[in-house]
C-alpha cells in the first residue's frame, strides 16, 4: 500500500496557525490540493494569501466553522475549486480554562461547540458529499474518503482547570469511533490523532513569552523533547493514505510518552 496522497483533495480546518497550518502545508508538499479553512481571515491571508492562486493547489476559506451555513459554504467552495473532496482533517481547536465549581462557567458550551460539534457536523456533511461523488462516478469498490480528527492529550488526562477542554476532546475521540462504524459501509475511514505539545510557530511564540514552560513540558515527557511538526503531519498523511486502508476508528497517540507518566514520585507512591 502507498503513502501517496498526490492528486487528492483535502480540507484542513484550523489551517491559519499551529498544527492545522503545519498539516495543510505538508499535504500540499506531498501533492494534494488543499483548502485551508479557518475563522481568522487576517491570519489566513497573511499565511497563505499569496499561494492561493486560481490555478494552484492551494485555496483559502475564512468563516466561523461552528455555523452550519459556513460549513456548507466551505464544501461548496472546495468543490468549485477542485471538483471533489477526498480527505478531511479536523484540526480546528479552541482553548478555554474552566472554573470546575462554577455551573455558570460558559467554557463547557464553548468547547463542545468549537472542539466537538463543529468537527462532527462538518465530518457528516463532508461524508455525504464523498458518498454522493462516489455514486455519481459509479465507484463501486475502493476507498471513498478519509477523515482525520485531531484531539488533545488532555482528553486522557485530568486537570480541573481543563474540565471543558478535556471533556470536548474525549467526546471527539468517541465521535471518531462512532463515525468510523457508521461510515464503514460507505467505505469512508475515520481515525484520529491525540497530540501533546508540537513545536509549531505558535508554540515557539508562547515559549518565548514563558520560558519556564519548555522545561515543564520536556520534564514531563519521557522522550525529553517537544514533537517536531513533521512527526504529526506524517502521521496525518499515513491515516489519509492507502497505507492505512484497513484502519478505522483508531486514535494514534503522538506525545513522546507523556500520557504514560505518573506524576507521583516513587517514594510517595
Amino acid at each position: 500500500m502507498s503513502l501517496s496522497i498526490s492528486g487528492k483533495t483535502a480540507i484542513v480546518t484550523g489551517a491559519a496557525r499551529g498544527v492545522g497550518l503545519a498539516v495543510a502545508r505538508h499535504l500540499v508538499d506531498r501533492g494534494a490540493r488543499v483548502m485551508f479553512a479557518d475563522g481568522d481571515e487576517a491570519r489566513l491571508a497573511s499565511e497563505i494569501g499569496a499561494e492561493a492562486a486560481e490555478e494552484g493547489p492551494v485555496r483559502a476559506f475564512a468563516g466561523d466553522l461552528t455555523q452550519k451555513l459556513t460549513m456548507a459554504n466551505l464544501l461548496s467552495a472546495t468543490i468549485d475549486a477542485f471538483d471533489r473532496i477526498d480527505i478531511v482533517v479536523n484540526a480546528a481547536r479552541g482553548f478555554a480554562l474552566s472554573d470546575p465549581l462554577n455551573p455558570d462557567d460558559p467554557s463547557l458550551e464553548q468547547m463542545l461547540s468549537q472542539n466537538l460539534a463543529a468537527s462532527l457536523r462538518f465530518s457528516q456533511l463532508a461524508a455525504r458529499r464523498m458518498i454522493a461523488q462516489a455514486e455519481a462516478e459509479g465507484q463501486i469498490e475502493g476507498e471513498v474518503g478519509a477523515i482525520v480528527n485531531i484531539s488533545p492529550l488532555a482528553s486522557r488526562r485530568t486537570q480541573p482547570e481543563l474540565l471543558a477542554y478535556s471533556i470536548a476532546g474525549a467526546a471527539l475521540e468517541q465521535a471518531t469511533r462512532s463515525l468510523a462504524v457508521a461510515l464503514a459501509p460507505h467505505r469512508i475511514r475515520v481515525n484520529g490523532i491525540a497530540i501533546a505539545s508540537v513545536m509549531t510557530a505558535s508554540l515557539q511564540a508562547s515559549l518565548k513569552d514563558n520560558p519556564d514552560w519548555h522545561d515543564l513540558v520536556t520534564g514531563a515527557t519521557p522522550l525529553g523533547r517537544i514533537a517536531a511538526p513533521g512527526e504529526l503531519t506524517e502521521a496525518v498523511q499515513f491515516l489519509a493514505s492507502d497505507a492505512a486502508s484497513f484502519m478505522t476508528g483508531q486514535i494514534l497517540t503522538i506525545d513522546g510518552g507523556r500520557g504514560l507518566v505518573d506524576a507521583v514520585p516513587v517514594p510517595a507512591f
